[in-house]
């Protein structure tokens, strides 16, 4: 049975206080972190002037150990900085170092800095001093912000996401008394999406054909198969680009509810925590790689027309947040070096990472990557499937993956589905997958005339 319009605006107002309730929570956390970095910033820069006060009215009580870790710790200072511009230097040339070539260059820059450490000994160790081992005394500073004092911070902050939840309950109650409440359909724990006899016709071309499979939460799932076998479709129709001609598409969201996705519009897709990427790269060229990121995380914002033309303090906490958010997946991704330069004219391999970063800045459980390694060298797929793996352990979501590149579908993926023309060919493990007769027959056109030339 269809909604009515006063359910679909209740359904739209929930989503928009959860929404909200997210936001608010961020905030808190971020803003109180940042309460106390100012402070312990505060505290050190205040013992810092306080010691070189007290070192310039006394020198002498300064031991001569003190003056070597003085001046050692500078010299160790300015190396890093050196290693640090070297690696930006080599992230804006467009070069992803291996594994092995990140090691060798960690490695080297440790030993030199043990050498930095050895000669800087060497050339003080003449140094003396009368008042050698006398510590430094440092006058008194008050311990006056040394803890932030965050309560009233906190409440005010609590008062307010606890007046949106209460909100968000009476909204659920009105919801759930219509009858329009979208989670009476069950899964079983533990699978996060059940495609069942999902059927895709475009006229009289069957794309996908009554296909079924389950994939389990936290798991890398692989979808497979030859070239115009219904992988992206099956892809469109989870993410509601395409509505099913049939079948059921059942995902759990971020709230452990069931949601039927056929129900869903493609753009409310998101809010239950689906994500993808594309066969071509959709970055905005004319944009930063930072304003990229910023754009992917439009959908998190709770603020209205009226909040976003007047700017309000509602819009610039919630564009605080999501900046803050989007810095952080530059980091997790490598990306930082990157942040102010425009998407335009970067390398393929990078504008491959800034298309995933992005689905990072929407909190997924379900990230749907559609061939993620096309066109990437050797190095490069090897260095994604690295980065598969860390986004699914870091991030605590599922990965579902289309994919051509064999070596790097066996090497990450937990099962696989393999499909022809719309149809379920098998499902399984890598292992099982790679002996399954029907699997090789639809890839490397094996026959049993074939078979038997091979083994004569």
């Amino acid at each position: 049975m269809s909604m009515t319009g006063t359910e679909r605006r209740l359904l739209k107002k929930a989503r928009r206080l959860k929404t909200e309730i997210e936001m608010l929570t961020a905030s808190r956390d971020l803003r109180i972190e940042r309460e106390t970095e100012k402070t312990a910033a505060r505290r050190a820069e205040q013992l810092r002037q306080e010691g070189l006060r007290a070192a310039e009215e006394s020198f002498e009580s300064l031991g001569a150990d003190e003056i070597r870790r003085a001046i050692t710790e500078k010299r160790l200072r300015e190396e890093n900085e050196r290693y640090a511009a070297l690696r930006k230097e080599i992230l804006l040339c467009g070069y992803l170092l291996s594994d092995e070539e990140n090691e060798a260059l960690a490695s080297a820059h440790e030993s030199h800095l043990e050498r930095i450490r050895e000669k800087t000994t060497a050339e003080l160790s003449s140094l003396s001093n009368p008042s050698a081992g006398k510590k430094l005394e440092l006058p008194a500073v008050a311990e006056e912000g040394a803890a932030p004092d965050t309560t009233k911070l906190r409440e005010r902050c609590d008062r307010k996401i606890e007046n949106a939840k209460e909100r968000l309950r009476n909204v659920e109650r009105r919801l759930e008394s219509s009858g329009a409440s979208n989670r009476q359909a069950e899964l079983e724990e533990g699978i996060i999406l059940r495609i069942q006899d999902l059927k895709m016709y475009f006229g009289g071309v069957k794309a996908v054909d009554g296909l079924s499979f389950d994939v389990h939460e936290g798991e890398i799932f692989g979808l497979i198969g030859p070239n115009g076998a219904g992988k992206t479709t099956v892809f469109n129709c989870i993410t509601q680009f395409y509505k099913p001609t049939g079948g059921t598409l059942l995902f759990r969201g971020r709230e452990n509810e069931v949601v039927d996705l056929t129900k869903e519009k493609v753009h409310d897709v998101i809010l239950h925590g689906i994500v993808r990427t594309f066969q071509n790269v959709e970055v905005v060229p004319e944009l930063t790689v930072l304003e990229n990121l910023l754009i992917a995380g439009h959908r998190q914002y709770s603020s209205g027309i009226a909040a976003s033309a007047l700017h309000l303090p509602k819009l610039r906490r919630e564009e605080d947040v999501i900046r803050y958010k989007a810095e952080k997946v530059l980091s997790f991704m490598g990306l930082s070096a990157y942040a102010g330069a425009y998407a335009f004219g970067l390398p393929y391999g990078i504008l491959k990472k800034i298309e995933i970063a992005r689905t990072l800045m929407c909190s997924p459980r379900l990230i749907i990557l559609d061939e993620p390694a096309a066109g990437l060298n050797d190095t490069e797929t090897a260095d994604l499937a690295r980065l598969i793996r860390r986004i699914r352990e870091e991030y605590s979501c599922t990965i579902l993956l289309v994919e051509h590149d064999m070596g790097l579908v066996m090497d990450v993926c937990d099962n696989i589905c393999a499909i022809s023309f719309g149809k379920l060919l098998a499902f399984g493990t890598p292992e099982k997958i790679q002996t399954n007769r029907d699997v090789q027959q639809a890839y490397l056109g094996v026959d049993e005339e074939g078979e038997s030339d091979g083994t004569a």
